[in-house]
């Protein structure tokens, strides 16, 4: 990674639209933009005040020929997003055009930038921290008011308030530490010793309730991976269609219509759900149904959260029993459907196994019972509804270091309990410290820079 070279990219989603944004970053970003740029009467600009707009043309300054009509900006650093000189060109929107004149600056001078550079430029200028970096991801795929609601404030540092806070508990307790050691004729140890232990006693908790949040907020962030699952014609397909208020799976009186995997994103009560539509799970001799249950009981294994249909019109048969059987041990709610018509099935057997909590009782067709399938759902979560104020860890990546933090924290508590010298525990809590500065980015590699910023797009 060369931070003094100027990088470019395309800023706007690929496709049709009014407006494509072509972003560069760095130190040339005015001198090549002054290269390909001409004011609509024709003349190249002598002054550019940062945080300005010109209106003009792109050329192409090899053969002097007009690439498109722009509107260009320029920010000079620091008081950019990347702490660079940038300058966005805002073309048309069209494929041709926005590709011609990113193709334009390239060749007068940018590299193409990796992906997600400009996000990992502005973490190593210093603009943000690593956990707001990450953040910026998360915001682009949030699928819910709420999920966004939790990466922009993320973007903006709660998280890393947090960790930091936790990170000054923890500093403060070595630095007691470090006086023991250093000063021993004064016979302070237990003293010390009794103090620190209460102190990290605190940040254990603090980090305990951080992944407690990690749960809930790994969901918000990734969506509550939901599988639909039962027999043929229990009304699976009818429940997403419904769920989505869209008819995106076949629903027919023929069993084994569904045959592949379905997934959707469907936003329930703020909380971003996958809901995967799965293949009517039964004995069949055909070979496409007959891939389609295997891959359903793969689904079902991968899930966080099992949907279970059951036909109240029809009697319980050995394959709902192998159902049953083999959701045991998930989280589940239990869809007793088509209540509108005539009970067969036995429902003291289903009560047997499943809390009464976790089953709802049902008529697709009519929408009866579909709002208490929001809400088991919702409750299943985080008890109905999510509370902004709290910190939520969202991030798989945080959610490792805070364990591995956690342990180190135990194993120095632990040395302390046994009233082993000051020193020894302070090995175990100084690399508790080391690990939450990988969250923030106070402690980082270029592997774990180089892992994060590949999931970003090539234009952020």
């Amino acid at each position: 990674m060369f931070l003094d070279d100027t990088i470019a990219a395309i800023s706007t989603a690929p496709g049709e639209g009014g407006i494509g944004i072509v972003r560069m970053s760095g130190s040339d970003s005015l001198n090549i933009l002054s290269k390909v740029f001409k004011l609509k009467s024709g003349k190249a600009f002598e002054n550019f005040e940062s945080h300005t707009v010109k209106y003009g043309y792109i050329y192409d300054p090899e053969t002097n020929e007009q690439v498109d009509e722009a509107i260009v900006i320029y920010m000079k650093g620091p008081k950019t997003y990347t702490r660079e000189d940038v300058v966005e060109i805002n073309c048309h929107g069209g494929v041709v055009s926005v590709r011609n004149v990113l193709e334009t600056v390239l060749k007068s001078g940018a590299r193409m930038s990796e992906a997600g550079e400009f996000t990992k430029r502005a973490f190593l200028n210093g603009r943000i921290d690593l956990s707001q970096a990450e953040a910026v991801i998360d915001l682009i795929r949030s699928k819910t008011d709420e999920s966004a609601k939790i990466a922009l404030e993320q973007s903006q540092g709660k998280t890393s308030k947090k960790v930091k806070e936790v990170s000054a508990k923890l500093l403060d307790a070595l630095a007691h530490i470090e006086a023991a050691v250093a000063f021993p004729e004064d016979d302070i140890e237990d003293v010390i010793s009794d103090k620190v232990k209460v102190a990290i006693s605190e940040v254990i908790s603090d980090v305990n309730t951080l992944i407690n949040n990690s749960n809930a907020g790994k969901i918000y962030r990734e969506g509550l991976n939901t599988i639909i699952v039962g027999k043929p014609n229990v009304g699976k397909s009818s429940l997403l269609n419904t769920l989505l208020q869209e008819k995106r799976a076949i629903v027919t009186d023929i069993p084994g219509t569904t045959r592949d995997v379905i997934e959707e994103y469907v936003n329930i009560k703020g909380i971003p759900v996958k809901l995967v539509d799965t293949a009517g799970i039964r004995e069949t001799e055909d070979v496409v149904e007959k891939i389609g249950v295997e891959k359903s009981k793969e689904y079902i294994e991968k899930s966080d959260l099992v949907i279970l249909m059951l036909d109240n019109s029809r009697a319980l048969e050995e394959e709902d029993k192998e159902i049953i059987e083999f959701v045991n041990g998930k989280k589940v709610i239990v869809i007793i459907n088509k209540m509108d018509l005539k009970g067969e099935l036995d429902l003291g057997y289903i009560k047997e196994r499943f809390n009464d909590t976790s089953i709802v009782y049902t008529s697709v067709n009519t929408e009866e019972g579909i709002e208490e399938v929001k809400d088991k759902i919702a409750n299943l979560v985080n008890s109905g509804s999510i509370s902004i104020s709290d910190v939520y860890i969202t991030n798989v990546r945080h959610r490792d270091v805070l364990l591995k933090a956690k342990e180190s924290l135990e194993a120095g508590y632990n040395t302390l309990n046994m009233s082993m010298p000051l020193d020894m525990a302070s090995v175990e809590l100084k690399d508790a410290y080391l690990k939450l500065g990988e969250i923030t980015g106070e402690a980082y590699s270029e592997d774990i820079l180089d892992k994060i910023f590949s999931d970003f797009c090539i234009g952020k």
